[in-house]
């Protein structure tokens, strides 16, 4: 039913641009730009910034259309559209190209992997990073960038300081097997839910917590549904800026290069405000009285840390051994010092 609704979404597409075409020779190039998260976000103001310099440097040939907090498309429904080409641009986070065949993004999700921001970005603007964005051109994707979200935290209505506080907790997850194998290990119960329907689902005791950047809890009012939120840096929240390859590919030589230009100054801008975005959020959640924040002690996150590295290993068969050991070279990180 799904795919059904996605198909007949990019017939009555396609049907409008060709009419549109039909009508008005001089028409700017329409790039829709779809993502799940609030305008407010990280994500969500540099998709508008992406959207203000595609104009400009194109002199008004392109028309970027951002279509915040799944207006058009879920998180299970957004890929294939693009695919099938109802939109032409995305910034999934890199946890859902794993369901598309492309288990190496999933590397990110690995616990603790990255000690902060700066080896993070020896990765993502790295050969490394621009080697797994070559992935995605078989399934008809072009990866054009990396945008920064944060580190996550837990949330729930008990605090989950240590392995032992996960103990029977429904966790909610994204859809990836490395983030199904980080809530086993801590002894939750991961379920994976499309981000528009968590907030529901902390409120009515589907799922009892999950885990988020500050900037996602805050926006998306998880503090009115979550008594406490666990400062644990454990993991990594980011997007891939992909487009669809037909589409790129067919546009004009000099449009793709005035975008790729748009592209890099939204990037910085993206990355540069990811930051601070979630300090303000991690801020305003304090200020709400609502849900309490809690920092963890040197010793209960070495006692979190020890049990999450186990998850490297247990995926080295899904996410490749080898590019695990090369992100470990890269950053200069050692799993034997947790």
């Amino acid at each position: 039913m799904q795919r059904r609704f996605v198909v007949m979404s990019v017939f009555w597409v396609l049907a409008l641009q060709c009419w549109s075409g039909g009508a008005r020779a001089d028409a700017p190039i329409v790039i829709k730009f779809s993502h799940v998260v609030a305008k407010d976000t990280p994500k969500g103001k540099a998709a508008d910034e992406f959207a203000r310099l595609a104009s400009v440097k194109t002199n008004g040939r392109v028309k970027v259309e951002v279509y915040p907090n799944s207006q058009l498309y879920k998180d299970k429904e957004e890929m294939e559209a693009l695919q099938l080409g109802a939109v032409q641009m995305l910034a999934p986070s890199l946890a859902k190209f794993g369901p598309l065949g492309v288990k190496e993004f999933e590397v990110f999700d690995l616990p603790y992997i990255f000690d902060g921001y700066d080896a993070l970005h020896r990765v993502t603007n790295g050969p490394i990073g621009k080697e797994l964005l070559k992935h995605l051109e078989p399934k008809g994707i072009i990866g054009l960038a990396y945008w920064d979200n944060g580190f996550k935290a837990f949330s729930a209505n008990k605090p989950t300081k240590v392995p032992a506080d996960f103990k029977g907790l429904k966790m909610r997850i994204q859809s990836s097997k490395v983030l199904d194998s980080q809530m086993r290990v801590l002894g939750a119960n991961p379920q994976v839910m499309a981000f528009s329907e968590v907030y529901q689902a902390l409120q009515t005791g589907v799922v009892d917590g999950t885990e988020n950047p500050p900037s996602n809890f805050y926006t998306q009012k998880m503090h009115e549904v979550q008594k406490y939120l666990v400062q644990s840096d454990h993991g990594y929240l980011g997007y891939a800026v992909i487009v669809n390859r037909k589409f790129w590919e067919g546009l004009p030589a000099d449009i793709r290069t005035q975008l790729d230009a748009a592209m890099i100054e939204a990037t910085r801008y993206a990355n540069a405000i990811a930051q601070k975005e979630n300090l303000d959020a991690l801020d305003a959640v304090k200020k709400s009285g609502k849900t309490q924040v809690l920092a963890l002690t040197p010793q209960e996150r070495g006692e979190l840390k020890a049990v999450l590295l186990k998850v490297h290993k247990e995926q080295e068969s899904r996410v490749g051994a080898e590019l695990i050991k090369a992100i470990y070279k890269e950053t200069g990180f050692n799993p034997a010092k947790p």
